[in-house]
């Protein structure tokens, strides 16, 4: 089931919202050559104990998992796409970084990722970022009353094939609200006009993650938790929360 959230509820979501801008932008600054992933985890849960937030990844366990996710922040780096879990892998230069985060406020959550390079970056690494970014944006313009959940994918898919990259198999964004993870599923490629219409109310985080290598498949990490491009080439991964409203997008998770 779809749930249709208030103006009211929404602005319950935006307070979460800002707690995940806000620790992203955090852990991106303490991101630094020599910096271990913990120690951004450490960042990221620093700034939940002082929102008075709770993390909606921590303990998460969904069927595929093998146990529950045991950090508030996922660190992806390089050939991982998604769902990194922070080790004591210490940043190097040149390093591809995608962090995802999720807090709870108030029984609301909100979702979001960003992609960036560590120290000297590889201009190819900065296009995919890039990229990924304009699909996102794309996928956000689409995302209004009337539109369908293909108008969103097909704007995100034909940034990515058209800059001919891969877009990560099986995997896209999702309903948000009560949960972390509702219905409906939304796919980072699509056939405009396909697909459930989107109303008024309804609260999606729209994830591209593209891959620079231009192949979709994936492997699954020693830890059951990462996922890496089957070719080893760097991915890229941004996403937001957004609710869909009567006056276009809003985005939950911006600063």
């Amino acid at each position: 089931m779809i749930e249709l959230k208030t103006p009211g509820e929404l602005d319950a979501m935006r307070l979460a919202g800002k707690v995940v801008a806000t620790a992203l932008q955090a852990v991106k600054a303490g991101a630094v050559v020599g910096t271990s992933l913990k120690e951004l985890d450490e960042i990221a849960a620093e700034v939940l104990v002082d929102a008075g937030a709770s993390s909606s990844f921590k303990d998460y366990h969904p069927r595929f998992a093998p146990s529950p996710y045991p950090a508030v922040l996922c660190t992806s780096v390089n050939d991982a796409v998604v769902h990194g879990i922070p080790t004591d892998y210490r940043l190097r230069d040149g390093d591809l970084v995608s962090v995802d985060f999720g807090a709870e406020v108030d029984g609301w959550h909100g979702d979001a990722a960003i992609s960036f390079v560590v120290g000297t970056p590889d201009q190819a690494d900065l296009d995919l970022i890039a990229t990924t970014e304009r699909g996102l944006a794309a996928g956000i313009e689409a995302a209004r009353p009337g539109n369908r959940l293909g108008d969103i994918g097909h704007a995100i898919g034909v940034i990515g094939r058209g800059a001919g990259y891969g877009l990560l198999a099986d995997h896209g964004g999702h309903g948000i609200g009560h949960a972390m993870h509702e219905e409906p599923h939304v796919p980072n490629e699509g056939r405009p006009g396909q697909g459930l219409r989107l109303r008024p109310g309804m609260a999606i985080a729209i994830e591209p993650m593209f891959i620079r290598g231009g192949a979709d498949a994936y492997r699954a990490g020693d830890d059951g938790w990462t996922l890496y491009t089957a070719d080893g080439s760097r991915a890229a991964h941004v996403e937001h929360t957004v609710a869909i409203t009567e006056d276009g997008p809003r985005i939950l998770t911006a600063l």
